[in-house]
């Protein structure tokens, strides 16, 4: 951890490698990923820090995943005051909306509330039942 000393609370850093292999022929690939924890790598198993790493992943792909693709977070040009905030908690609280009436497929969600205009301001309580 030469360099890292000086990082409050560092306890652990550590190097992760994934290996995919594809059906296709030829289409292998290797990713390397580093993990950083305030936890110590001599207290806790391997298996946790790989837990806490899965974990990770699991919200990337949950939330930030559906905000950057589905909702085009990160093609938006909206960059001054407070208004990247208030767009991201209104993306969050449409996520949440969706997630909360059972869809698992946010995009689909999406196109089905563009359709249907009625239902989604149902949803967000402009409209009555």
């Amino acid at each position: 951890m030469a360099g890292w000393r000086n990082w409050p609370g560092l306890k652990t850093a550590c190097m992760i490698k994934r290996e995919t292999w594809n059906r296709r022929p030829g289409s292998y690939e290797c990713e390397v990923a580093y993990l950083i924890s305030s936890l110590d790598h001599r207290q806790y198993d391997p298996a946790v820090f790989l837990r806490y790493n899965r974990q990770h992943w699991a919200i990337e792909n949950k939330l930030h995943y559906v905000r950057d693709v589905s909702m085009g977070e990160d093609a938006c040009r909206v960059r001054n005051g407070s208004a990247p905030q208030v767009l991201a908690g209104i993306r969050n609280a449409i996520i949440g909306l969706a997630r909360r009436e059972g869809w698992t497929n946010i995009a689909e969600a999406l196109r089905h509330y563009l359709a249907t205009l009625d239902k989604a301001l149902r949803l967000i309580g402009i409209r009555e039942n």
